[in-house]
């Protein structure tokens, strides 16, 4: 059976090369991504994540099929949303290969997901790919991590506190202690710390 491949790219050349790539690999086929034809998994590439690229990874991610995402740049403040659209695959654009690409692609459809975190595969691109500045401090508790968990998949401050049975004053008061206790700036900032050290 056929792995269907969604493309999205914000340039005609990318999409076009792409359509290219995986068209011509036997076991895939390029799909629009109508419900006629629906895709296995979506293939998106961008020089960076602008609020045009954003709005398109978000529309990828409402069809719920796992993305792959290729960036020429990203920055650390940027990862809860390639979190968010649930990428199961970063890659810097300069270092996939043409051959390697399908191959990440099917695994990827398969549901076989890396080592490591997104953050940890990010941080393997240190050549301007992303630089990842060293945490001010180490060590997350329990109730913290759940807390960044439930961060990371978007809830607020109400859904946080009825999710874990909490009440609201208590959740901003572990987020206060744990923003000041590691210098964090804020709830992004916080997210992306989690996901740097793969507490989430």
């Amino acid at each position: 059976m056929k792995v269907r491949v969604r493309v999205c790219a914000l340039d005609p050349l990318t999409v076009a090369g792409m359509v290219s790539c995986f068209g011509s690999r036997t076991g895939m086929k390029v799909v629009d991504g109508s419900p006629r034809e629906d895709a296995d998994v979506v293939v998106a590439a961008f020089e960076s994540l602008t609020a045009e690229a954003i709005a398109a990874l978000r529309r990828c991610a409402g069809t719920g099929k796992p993305i792959v995402l290729m960036l020429d740049r990203i920055r650390e403040s940027e990862l809860p949303v390639v979190v968010e659209c649930r990428v199961v695959r970063l890659l810097p654009r300069a270092a996939v290969a043409g051959e390697e690409l399908p191959d990440i692609v099917r695994a990827a459809a398969a549901g076989v997901t890396p080592f490591g975190t997104l953050f940890q595969q990010a941080e393997r691109f240190r050549g301007g790919f992303l630089r990842i500045p060293e945490p001010a401090a180490t060590g997350l508790s329990p109730r913290e991590t759940e807390v960044l968990r439930l961060m990371a998949e978007g809830l607020d401050t109400n859904a946080i506190a009825a999710e874990l049975s909490y009440s609201e004053r208590t959740v901003k008061n572990i987020i206060y202690a744990m923003t000041s206790r590691l210098k964090l700036r804020n709830r992004s900032h916080a997210v992306a710390y989690a996901l740097r050290t793969g507490a989430i």
